[in-house]
């Protein structure tokens, strides 16, 4: 009876041991609330208007799903996986799996971890450390804009936002290194070529500019299409300041007659992003600047350029009111020689009040302003502006 008994608990203690070396944890944000807005612009000499008043969601942080799990595989080694997707809080349907991050790892202690699958870019991950908004999907953030902020609703919108840089990437292998001095590390390698043999035949059709019609010609459907990147991050930590610098380029070669030149199709796409976040204890205050050009790799003057630079700080006003404010500037120039330039500015203020741990509520106001620009081939004038504000409720678990 008592080896009987002795078993029992030696099988038991062992299971426990067992157990603790693996672990997976569900986790997800849920934010919903009342979104308003309205934006004017002027384009070509013609006037427009939009007006937004709704229950919405994800307007301070995008609403998701995540499954995350590591094991011990000892001697300092384990294994890790990630895998994450959007969620849309005011659907009546689930919609199918929108990968938002879905990876595996092995991570070594005191060296690093490498990563393959989909991840975020060194920027977005930067930029989660030295940015006083925090991803909230309202206008006036100009390092991470809102294209059309106003509906933060859009749930897609907010998972895919690539407008200041390129947010995550499938297909990479990604490398960490642990903090050595003060200093971090991170490097990834993207790869996705596929090489078709010209097999079919199909038309495609081009403007004639002599008899301005169109000329039908026979083409071959195939060829090499290469999409690859890499990107470097480093962020040093000295006391109570942050400093981060990241770099990543993304090339789209498409050995196609059928392709035109156009953004993000046989071009290159380099991104860069600086900055400093300290704190002072009763606030942090952030420092940002990001500059982005899309060159085209069949014409190098035709190109589209971003640069950006924004200030903030956040604080808590009391142990559960915490505020924020951010204010920034900066400027795009668009596809070819004779397309405008055009300067931007933007600012947002936000509040949550925390309920508990994984519990607030918020209130947050946006506005942006395009000046009026004017083209070298027009002289019509236009412009764009727009404020946006949300109240809601954000539950994490």
């Amino acid at each position: 009876m008592k080896k009987s008994l002795l078993a029992v608990a030696a099988m038991t203690a062992f299971a426990g041991a067992a157990q603790a070396q693996s672990s997976v944890t569900v986790y997800g944000i849920l934010d919903v609330g009342y979104v308003g807005g309205n934006a004017k612009s002027t384009a070509a000499g013609k006037n427009s208007a939009e007006t937004v008043s709704l229950v919405g969601q994800s307007a301070e942080t995008s609403s998701r799903l995540g499954f995350k799990g590591t094991e011990d595989l000892g001697g300092g080694t384990s294994a890790f996986f990630t895998f994450e997707t959007g969620l849309s809080p005011n659907s009546s349907t689930v919609s199918t799996w929108n990968n938002r991050q879905a990876f595996v790892g092995l991570k070594k202690n005191g060296l690093g971890a490498a990563m393959i699958g989909t991840q975020y870019t060194p920027i977005h991950t930067a930029i989660g450390k030295t940015s006083a908004g925090q991803y909230n999907n309202i206008v006036g953030d100009v390092i991470y804009p809102q294209s059309s902020g106003l509906n933060a609703a859009n749930a897609s919108n907010a998972n895919q936002n690539n407008i200041g840089y390129t947010i995550r990437a499938n297909n990479m292998i990604n490398l960490q290194s642990d903090k050595f001095a003060g200093f971090t590390g991170t490097a990834f390698y993207v790869a996705n070529n596929k090489n078709e043999n010209q097999d079919a035949n199909t038309t495609a059709y081009s403007l004639d500019p002599k008899s301005s019609t169109l000329k039908a010609t026979t083409v071959g459907v195939g060829g090499t299409t290469n999409v690859t990147g890499y990107g470097l991050g480093v962020d040093y930590t000295w006391k109570k300041l942050l400093v981060s610098a990241n770099y990543q380029s993304f090339k789209n070669e498409t050995d196609s007659s059928l392709t035109a030149t156009v953004a993000g199709v046989n071009s290159t796409d380099n991104q860069m992003y600086a900055a400093a976040a300290y704190d002072f204890g009763i606030l942090k205050a952030f420092a940002q600047y990001s500059n982005r050009k899309i060159t085209s790799n069949l014409n190098s003057n035709q190109y589209f350029k971003r640069s950006a630079q924004q200030i903030g700080v956040r604080s808590f006003i009391t142990p559960k009111i915490e505020g924020w404010a951010s204010v920034g500037n900066g400027r795009n120039q668009a596809f070819g020689l004779g397309e405008p330039t055009a300067n931007f500015t933007g600012y947002q203020l936000g509040s949550n009040y925390w309920l508990s741990k994984r519990t607030n509520l918020y209130a947050i106001f946006g506005a942006s302003q395009t000046s009026n620009v004017t083209s070298i081939a027009s002289s019509a004038n236009n412009s764009y502006n727009a404020n946006n504000y949300a109240l809601g409720v954000r539950h994490t678990f």
